[in-house]
C-alpha cells in the first residue's frame, strides 16, 4: 500500500510499475488537503481499514509519518519511509539506501541498494543487469546512459546520471553526514557500479 501527499509518491509509484516485478499495489491513499504544521487527530486523515504485507509512506507531515508508523506496528507490517524520521517505521536516508532485509517481499528483493552485474567487451561496457535499485527508477534509467563506456568512464558518469534523475529533494542536507540525498543516491550507486567492476 502507498500513503501519499498530493502525489508525493507518482514518480516512484511509476518506477514500482515499470521496473517492479511481482509487486501487487492493492491500495494508493492519497492525502490532497492543506495540512498545517502540527495534526492533533491524524486519525481523520489517515485510514486504519487497510490489510497488505508492505506500507510505503510518502507522506510529509511527520504527525502522520509517526500515526502511521504506529498503525503498521499494530498490525505488523513493515512501513518504509525512505528520507523520514520515525520510531517505528524503517526509514533509509534514501529509496535507494535501503539494505537487504527480511520481511521486505518482492519490494525489498528488487529495491534500495542497488546492485549490478556488468560485462565488458574491448574494454568497454556492454550490458548493465540491474538486480536491485532506487524504486524511483533511476538506476535502470542511468544504466542506459554509460553502456559503451569504459569502467573508468562509467565511473564518473553513472552517479552523476543518476543525480540528475534522482527524485529526491535536493535542499533535504544532512548535517550529520554532510551530504544531500542526491548526492547520497550517486554515491551509493557509483559504489554499486565499482563492486561490479570488480566482479566483472
Amino acid at each position: 500500500m502507498i500513503f501519499q501527499e498530493s502525489g508525493s509518491g507518482e514518480k516512484k509509484l511509476a518506477g514500482l510499475r515499470r521496473f517492479g516485478k511481482g509487486l501487487q499495489i492493492s491500495a494508493v491513499y492519497n492525502i490532497d488537503a492543506p495540512l498545517p504544521a502540527f495534526v492533533e487527530n491524524p486519525e481523520g486523515y489517515v485510514t486504519n481499514d487497510f490489510n497488505g504485507d508492505l506500507v510505503l509512506s510518502f507522506l510529509k507531515q511527520p504527525d502522520l509519518i509517526d500515526y502511521l508508523a504506529q498503525i503498521c506496528e499494530q498490525k505488523k507490517v513493515p512501513c518504509i519511509a525512505s528520507g523520514k524520521k520515525a520510531a517505528k517505521a524503517i526509514t533509509p536516508f534514501t529509496c535507494c539506501g535501503l539494505g537487504r532485509m527480511a520481511g521486505l517481499g518482492a519490494y525489498g528483493e528488487q529495491f534500495g541498494f542497488p546492485e549490478l552485474i556488468i560485462t565488458e567487451e574491448n574494454g568497454r561496457i556492454n550490458r548493465i543487469e540491474v538486480m536491485r535499485g532506487a524504486s524511483c527508477g533511476a538506476t535502470w534509467l542511468a544504466a542506459t546512459r554509460v553502456i559503451g563506456m569504459s569502467l573508468a568512464e562509467a565511473l564518473i558518469a553513472y552517479p552523476r546520471e543518476v543525480q540528475y534523475l534522482c527524485v529526491a529533494d535536493p535542499a533535504a542536507f544532512d548535517p550529520i553526514s554532510g551530504k544531500s540525498s542526491v548526492h547520497y543516491a550517486g554515491h551509493v550507486h557509483g559504489a554499486a557500479l565499482k563492486k561490479a567492476g570488480k566482479q566483472a
